[in-house]
């Protein structure tokens, strides 16, 4: 009987000790996380690990180690579940807060997705068409919409960045609009400080106009930078692009589906055959990619390109090898 007496005090010290590690871990995962600024936006990766996830919020400030998350979300078995995207955070979130944002755990988050290669006006429409969102913005005019979020932009085109979006159901459109420009900021600012020396483009909204040519003139997502040297080399020679995206856009809804001679011999601001350098505003959202390509791309002597008709593209330095280049692909003639 001596041998209980004597754990007992030993029982009684570990009760209290696995109590008082519940009370720190119930202060910890109770306590509102300390972040950099309120809100608080970071992205998500495709393919990214919660790990990965965890280290960068610990780098930015966000946790004090990346280990609590991480073992949060294997307890819960939740650590393969995260969403790409964008996410936006407020102040007051806790740590299971956070990751019930990273998994969509709350049935109160929704997401919306800005593909690339969207135009400001399928934007706002695939905007209008949610329930989830409330209407702020959707009678205004494109200039309209640029004050009321503040944008300094001679054009809405190209003002918004394409992602995922994960925002709180009954978020309004201007929040979600925000956020969109506030990234593309950050990725064209990104840009632009990484840019080769001697681009032949003067502002980053130049580059953010040739980056929305870049998006819409690549079938291939590889194929970008090889899109981009074209067009860059084209501006450092003083020829016209002659892109017919441009031209498309300029055509607005009169245009069929059909892109005929007469539209691109018809001179207008968007109609890049009968004017030089670019157009007077982006002609889509961009990609991370395409702003990274046309800001750094390679060196090449590639002046054209035409489509192979399975999704790559013939680039050729000089006008005879691409009418060749026409005639096998476009014109089905010769080998």
């Amino acid at each position: 009987m001596a041998l209980p007496r004597l754990l007992r005090p030993l029982l009684v010290a570990l009760a209290a000790s696995v109590l008082a590690a519940l009370a720190v871990a119930r202060w910890y995962l109770d306590r509102p996380l300390p972040l950099p600024s309120s809100p608080y936006g970071f992205e998500v990766s495709s393919g990214a690990t919660l790990g990965q996830v965890a280290r960068d919020l610990a780098a930015a400030g966000v946790l004090p180690h990346p280990a609590p998350l991480v073992a949060l979300a294997r307890f819960k078995g939740a650590d393969r579940a995260i969403k790409a995207g964008n996410y936006e955070l407020s102040e007051g979130l806790t740590l299971p807060g956070l990751l019930a944002r990273l998994t969509q755990g709350e049935v109160s988050q929704v997401a919306i997705t800005f593909a690339e290669g969207t135009t400001v006006r399928e934007l706002r429409e695939a905007l209008r068409a949610r329930r989830d969102v409330a209407q702020e913005t959707a009678g205004l005019t494109d200039a309209e919409l640029l004050a009321k979020l503040g944008i300094a932009a001679p054009h809405a085109e190209g003002q918004f960045f394409p992602d995922t979006y994960f925002f709180a159901a009954g978020s309004s459109d201007a929040a979600i609009l925000k956020r969109a420009h506030r990234l593309l900021g950050e990725r064209l600012d990104a840009a632009w400080a990484k840019r080769s020396p001697d681009l032949p483009l003067a502002t980053p909204y130049e580059a953010l106009i040739l980056a929305s040519i870049v998006e819409k003139e690549t079938g291939r997502p590889a194929e970008r930078p090889l899109v981009a040297s074209v067009f860059v080399n084209r501006l450092r020679l003083g020829m016209r692009l002659q892109t017919d995206p441009t031209v498309i856009y300029g055509l607005g809804e009169a245009f069929d589906g059909n892109l005929r001679k007469r539209d691109l011999e018809a001179d207008g601001p968007y109609n890049t055959y009968t004017r030089a350098g670019l157009p007077p505003s982006p002609i889509a959202l961009p990609s991370r990619a395409s702003l990274e390509a046309v800001v750094n791309p390679p060196a090449t002597q590639y002046l054209y390109f035409v489509a192979r008709g399975d999704g790559t593209s013939e680039f050729t330095a000089n006008l005879a090898d691409h009418n060749r280049a026409v005639a096998r692909y476009q014109l089905k003639r010769g080998r």
